[in-house]
């Protein structure tokens, strides 16, 4: 079978230009963040192992960078992208007072459910309950639960991005990868919209990475890693794979953010084992599940980085295989990845 990829013709002058607005634009958005103080302090918390203050100035470049490409490209324009901006900028705000005032976790999760109902009440949402058509549940509750979904993944992604940032360049990593993917996937399905945004805001990643990785120039902070992770929970629910039944492709946006959720399952399980707060910073990440393993911090990164790859690869093996057959081959990804989460949470014994 012959996969034919779609560009426009624009893609690539698209990403060259991102990637130069965004090193041009962070110098800028650094600057302010120190000038307002919001620094990320040495020894705040146990996995901080910076020696010095860092700006927390990625959420900042990447707002200012994806308004100012969004207007001068004329992506605002299009209905989703309008809206997905707004939203954004919301769940951007909210991440922004975290970061300076430190809120509670509830005041975090009203922000995040605010930018999602943005999205729900524009009609972009979850429409997996309604497409499989159960007979015996009304039209009020099947929407009632795409809803729900739709809430759960917003959130749910938006936070697993948060909490996986533990370690220089592993989140904006996580998130160029996805981005790429996304290009790729939504230039198959003929969303030109998705396509753009996604070339953008690969372009803009691969900008923030420059000054993130070790010795890190800026951290992402709340603002930025929840907002690049509502940003890939939206694209990948507004992703439609055209010619595939939900059935065969519903766990593809799941795959292309499978190490963010991975993480969070991992950190969730180990600390409720431990009767401990989930929201609590600690070192319980992959990251540092994998030192404790042996590997150093660059090759621990780089572990990370290259099983996000390889499932981003696998949902693609899985596009064209028979119901069956691709269910079977994610049931064995999400048993495998439970099996690790066992091994690597005794490890931490």
């Amino acid at each position: 079978m012959i996969i034919q990829f779609r560009f426009p013709e624009y893609s690539f002058s698209y990403g060259f230009i991102a990637i130069v607005c965004s090193l041009a634009i962070i110098p800028l958005a650094i600057r302010i963040t120190r000038n307002l103080g919001l620094l990320d302090i040495p020894g705040k918390f146990a996995h901080k192992i910076h020696n010095k203050p860092v700006p927390l100035a990625g959420g900042t470049a990447l707002v200012m960078s994806l308004i100012l490409l969004s207007i001068v490209l004329g992506l605002w324009k299009d209905a989703f992208i309008r809206v997905l901006l707004i939203a954004s900028i919301i769940v951007y705000f909210f991440g922004l007072l975290d970061d300076i005032y430190g809120l509670s976790a509830v005041f975090k999760l009203t922000g995040q459910i605010i930018a999602s109902l943005i999205l729900v009440f524009s009609n972009v949402s979850v429409h997996f309950i309604s497409s499989i058509q159960l007979p015996f549940l009304s039209p009020v509750v099947v929407e009632w639960l795409d809803t729900f979904l739709t809430l759960f993944w917003l959130i749910g992604v938006t936070n697993a991005m948060n909490m996986i940032d533990s370690m220089d360049g592993i989140a904006i990593g996580l998130c160029g990868i996805a981005f790429l993917f996304f290009v790729l996937v939504t230039s198959l399905s003929g969303q030109e919209n998705l396509t753009e945004i996604s070339i953008l805001l690969l372009g803009i990643s691969v900008g923030i990475y420059y000054y993130n990785v070790t010795p890190a120039r800026l951290f992402l902070g709340d603002s930025g890693s929840q907002t690049f992770g509502f940003l890939l929970s939206a694209i990948a629910m507004e992703y439609a794979p055209i010619g595939l039944h939900p059935t065969s492709s519903w766990f593809v946006p799941i795959l292309l953010v499978g190490m963010p959720i991975f993480d969070t399952t991992l950190v969730v399980y180990s600390r409720v084992r431990r009767r401990l707060p989930i929201y609590k910073a600690n070192l319980d990440h992959t990251y540092h599940q994998l030192l404790k393993f042996g590997f150093d911090e660059t090759r621990a990164v780089l572990v990370i980085h290259i099983t996000a790859i390889l499932l981003s690869l696998t949902a693609f093996v899985t596009f064209y295989l028979s119901p069956l057959v691709a269910n079977a081959i994610f049931g064995l990804i999400v048993v495998a990845g439970i099996i690790i989460i066992i091994i690597l949470d005794r490890n931490s014994l």
